[in-house]
């Protein structure tokens, strides 16, 4: 199973400033030292962290881009600029302090498909960030992106262990349906280094992006080491199974 490092924070404290420190394009580099297989940032239309000039460098490190957008135009056009390996549509509202869903794609197929066609025109492969919930999964398969992202935020943030247990069963069904339509499945969202191995147990799933987590834990160990210990607990979930 392969870890993207989501990398925006470290913009965010740049940004406190607006400053040059801490660097983004370091801790790429210190990312991918711990065993990273792929960098993602989000291009938000207000540019809270991660900023044009930061996906543009980003994209000339050899390392794999995965670039969290919403389909509005700007961002579209940005994309197609700059060809990252990876895009996952995402819902994006400015009032919110992080992405607190997954894409309507049942409510918004139309636009949806027409980005991801788009997109997948110049070679990028598209992702989109769905709730593990079958109607959206049926409706990601007609949009013809190749990958969903499955929010993983119901299941993180779950305050009972009954609720912990049932989130993890939508997400390994989802799972299950996704690959059964011949979508490919990543996941993401709140987890950390005691949430992760439930899900890294759920092996048709190739990807987790994470990133407050790791970024949190840099503030102690370093990040080529925060990183290193994610990647070293998702690997002894998925040896065990």
């Amino acid at each position: 199973m392969k870890l993207g490092v989501n990398i925006d924070h470290v913009a965010t404290l740049r940004e406190a400033r607006k400053g040059a420190e801490p660097d983004v394009l370091s801790a790429a580099e210190a990312a991918i030292a711990g065993g990273a297989d792929g960098i993602t940032v989000h291009l938000r239309e207000d540019r809270r962290h991660i900023q044009d000039r930061d996906a543009l460098a980003l994209r000339a490190q050899e390392h794999r881009l995965n670039l969290e957008m919403a389909i509005h135009p700007e961002i579209v056009k940005f994309a197609l600029e700059i060809r990252p390996e990876f895009c996952c549509l995402v819902p994006e509202n400015r009032h919110e302090l992080t992405t607190e869903g997954g894409l309507d794609v049942q409510r918004n197929a139309e636009k949806i498909t027409e980005v991801v066609k788009t997109l997948s025109l110049v070679g990028i492969r598209v992702s989109l960030f769905i709730d593990p919930v079958p109607e959206q999964i049926a409706a990601a398969k007609a949009t013809t992106a190749e990958f969903i992202e499955i929010h993983t935020g119901l299941y993180a943030n779950a305050m009972t262990e009954s609720a912990k247990i049932a989130a993890l069963s939508d997400i390994q069904t989802a799972t299950v349906y996704a690959r059964s339509l011949g979508i490919r499945v990543n996941a993401g969202h709140g987890l950390n280094y005691q949430n992760v191995k439930p899900v890294a147990k759920i092996l048709e799933i190739e990807e987790l992006n994470i990133g407050h987590s790791i970024i949190s834990r840099a503030l102690f160990v370093g990040l080529k080491q925060a990183v290193s210990e994610m990647k070293t607990a998702i690997s002894l979930a998925t040896e065990s199974e």
